[in-house]
């Protein structure tokens, strides 16, 4: 892929709050494209794309059909908490994909776009953590399940098995690709979800927020 960086200007308008998103201008694709990290999002209101490459994380990319405003985040629930099925009480993991969810949900809903009008696809969750229990399985489950409950419009997924993908999203045309890694040539990615696993165990939960 032929990738340049330039400076802020040129690559045109970033949301206030986005500015620490790696941001870059994509030859091949003749756009900008904005990559985010495990426990990061980005929101877009540009004909622009956002990027990650997931293992047993999800992401949910989320979009206005009719404005074309919309974004994608890249998070994991914390190991050892079980799914929201049939539970009365919030449990940590709920309030964790709720913060990852609906803080992203309510920058797209600032910009401009209608409740009404967002409809998802979702990415990941591949089991690809050895000897630990199936995080990626979980994070599926939960995504699922906040979306039914929500009532939002799930239009596609590619979720499971036992591989990374990348994934690329179009927010002003609601595209997506997909790309399943068959191989990970290095333990990057591994290391990185662990990482980031270990970071949200060891950090306090925030309270709940509202959609609005």
């Amino acid at each position: 892929m032929g990738i340049s960086h330039k400076n802020d200007k040129s690559l045109g308008r970033v949301l206030r709050g986005f500015e620490h998103i790696t941001r870059y201008w994509d030859k091949d694709r003749d756009s900008v494209g904005a990559k985010i990290l495990p426990g990061e999002y980005y929101v877009t209101i540009t004909d622009e794309y956002i990027t990650t490459v997931l293992g047993s994380c999800v992401s949910a990319c989320i979009r206005d059909r009719v404005l074309g405003i919309g974004g994608m985040n890249h998070f994991m629930l914390p190991e050892g908490s079980g799914t929201t099925k049939n539970t009365g009480a919030s449990s940590d993991a709920e309030r964790y994909g709720n913060y990852a969810m609906e803080h992203m949900i309510n920058d797209i809903l600032k910009n401009g776009a209608r409740r009404e009008n967002l409809e998802v696809k979702i990415f990941g969750g591949g089991k690809i953590l050895r000897n630990m229990s199936d995080i990626g399985l979980k994070n599926i489950e939960f995504v699922r399940h906040y979306i039914q409950t929500e009532g939002m419009n799930l239009i596609s997924e590619d979720v499971g098995e036992e591989f990374p993908r990348k994934v690329v999203f179009f927010p002003a045309t609601g595209k997506a690709l997909v790309k399943r890694l068959r191989s990970l040539h290095n333990d990057t990615l591994i290391k990185r979800e662990r990482s980031y696993l270990n970071d949200i165990q060891s950090k306090p939960i925030d309270g709940d927020i509202e959609l609005f």
